[in-house]
Parts: C-alpha cells; sequence; structure tokens
C-alpha cells in the first residue's frame, strides 16, 4: 500500500522555496502567466497552497523569483509614475538602461527574451506578465491609452536586444547618459496624453 504524503512542510532540510521557484517555472512555461495559479504551482510542487503565500506574498512576485527577474512590478510601477509627469519618458530609459547595465540583472533579463523569441510558452509567459503586471498599470495610472505604453516598452526593448544581443556598434558601447538624452524625449511623447483625449 502507498502511502500519500499530505501537503505542507518537507520533514529534513529540503529546499522547499527552491521546490517552489522550480515548480512555478514549469507551470508558468506551460500555462502562461495569466491562468498560472497559485493553487497549481502548490500542486504542482506537492506543497499546501498557504506554504507558497509564505515564500510569496503575490503571483507577480513569484514569477519575479521564477524568473529570476531584477525588479518587481511593485518596484517598477511606483518608480515610473512618482514624479513629474513630463519626466516619464526619462525615468523609463533610466530604469531600462539602469538595470540592464549590470550583468548581474542584465542576464536573466537577456536570457528571458531570448526564449520568449525562441519558445512559444514562454512569449505568452513573457508578454502576459509585462503586459497586465507592469506596462497596463503604468498607462492608466499616466492616463494614455494601453498601446501607447506598449509603443514606448517596444522601443525600449528593442534599445535592450539592439545593446546586449545583437551588439551593434555604437549603440553596444554607447555611454547611458547620452542614450538617455537620445531616447527619453521619444519615450516622452508616447507617454504624454493627447489633448482632448
Amino acid at each position: 500500500m502507498t502511502v500519500r504524503r499530505r501537503p505542507g512542510r518537507r520533514p529534513g532540510a529540503a529546499d522547499t522555496r527552491g521546490e517552489i521557484l522550480s515548480a512555478a517555472r514549469k507551470v508558468f512555461a506551460e500555462k502562461g502567466f495569466d491562468r498560472a495559479t497559485v493553487r497549481g504551482i502548490a500542486r504542482e510542487a506537492q506543497v499546501d497552497p498557504a506554504l507558497v503565500h509564505h515564500y510569496f506574498a503575490t503571483k507577480e512576485g513569484m514569477f519575479v523569483a521564477a524568473m529570476r527577474l531584477p525588479l518587481t512590478p511593485d518596484d517598477v510601477v511606483p518608480t515610473l509614475l512618482d514624479g513629474p509627469h513630463e519626466e516619464i519618458g526619462e525615468r523609463l530609459v533610466r530604469l531600462i538602461l539602469g538595470v540592464t547595465s549590470s550583468p548581474e540583472t542584465r542576464e536573466p533579463m537577456v536570457a528571458l527574451l531570448r526564449s520568449a523569441v525562441t519558445h512559444e510558452h514562454a512569449v505568452a509567459m513573457v508578454r502576459e506578465f509585462f503586459m497586465n503586471a507592469v506596462l497596463f498599470r503604468v498607462a492608466d495610472g499616466v492616463g494614455v491609452p494601453h498601446l501607447r505604453v506598449e509603443a514606448a516598452f517596444a522601443q525600449m526593448l528593442g534599445v535592450v536586444m539592439a545593446r546586449y544581443v545583437l551588439k551593434m556598434e555604437p549603440l553596444a558601447s554607447a555611454d547611458v547618459e547620452e542614450l538617455v538624452a537620445l531616447l527619453a524625449p521619444t519615450i516622452q511623447r508616447y507617454l504624454t496624453p493627447e489633448t482632448g483625449q
């Protein structure tokens, strides 16, 4: 007779948090960000859902940890929205260039982007996460259509890919301040509500 172990804390010195993250990666990859649930991840990890909540306050936080991203939506959204509206383009450019300038924070993001380009499940997961957890919250906070924030993000995504994946010169070795001066006005245009909207 097989005795089925009850979900909950694992006996001994098991890396429960690591096993939850491993399960989360699998579930996010199979179902995408939107359809993945804490219960489904707990089931995959064979733990109680309350234990998942013990380690991760939100599904977004678990996604960030599972994908080894350097920032959470709860860091990004206030950073972009707090401050003068006419400087949000500069804040977005500085945030993305700042995070990607360090190899420790850039490498997980670039790895995720590479996966998204080549794997159907990965692209759905990345798209859903960035759109629902970050971009649409910023768009609603700024008061612009979702399309405008997506266009701003797409332009910055292209800069990151050209700078760190394709390593296009002189973009790859350009100074961050030079890029901020070049890109911020265009990104600001996307994020400025049109008169009469």
